[in-house]
């Protein structure tokens, strides 16, 4: 693609300003987020032994994934604090602001964690800060799941291309990327694509060592 992207994505910041918009946005791209959905139930199981377990939502945003969890064992954070008030009226759970690379919570602290759509936002700095403060709040064996956007692999999916060229992260990584990113502190239990709606994900489900 050729033309100036600035304008548009200008048009999509204004948009990130307003979570209503900007929810409703990725919901009609993701299509209702049944990929993400789907995954989430398949792998984290959360509504199986209802209050043995503890789950953080890392970047959480909106809160849009917030019903995939049972309310009262649900914590998500995000550093807008626009998203977190936006979150803490309209969904289930509990909501903090936070910066990822410093988690307000203590060692061992949950039992399961997703990250979905984070760390392509993140430098490589950033993100390995960020996943070391997951480490510490995971208890050992617990299971973070990340869901990340890759590279659409289909050159015919031209509205996911579309979205990665507006995307306003701007480190969309290989499988291979990712996966040193993880590093030595997390065991790649399996890892498959996803597509939801336009955008294609890598899914990794890791267990903390």
């Amino acid at each position: 693609m050729t033309a100036n992207p600035v304008p548009v994505q200008q048009a999509l910041d204004g948009l990130s300003n307003s979570p209503y918009l900007w929810n409703s946005l990725r919901w009609l791209v993701e299509a209702g987020y049944r990929g993400e959905k789907a995954v989430i139930a398949r792998e984290l199981a959360p509504f199986a032994d209802v209050g043995k377990r503890r789950f953080l939502d890392f970047g959480c945003g909106t809160g849009a994934f917030a019903a995939c969890f049972p309310a009262q064992h649900y914590v998500g954070i995000d550093p807008a604090t626009v998203y977190i008030q936006f979150a803490g009226r309209t969904r289930t759970g509990s909501y903090l602001a936070s910066v990822g690379e410093q988690l307000p919570f203590a060692p061992a602290s949950f039992d399961a964690a997703l990250v979905l759509g984070v760390l392509h936002h993140l430098s490589d700095d950033v993100a390995g800060a960020a996943l070391a403060e997951l480490h510490r709040v995971l208890r050992a064996g617990a299971t973070l799941l990340v869901i990340e956007d890759v590279p659409p692999p289909d050159q015919w999916n031209v509205a996911g291309h579309a979205m990665h060229w507006l995307d306003r992260g701007g480190h969309i990584r290989s499988d291979a990327d990712y996966r040193t990113l993880f590093g030595s502190g997390y065991t790649v239990v399996r890892s498959y694509p996803m597509r939801s709606g336009i955008c294609d994900y890598g899914v990794y489900v890791l267990q903390r060592s």
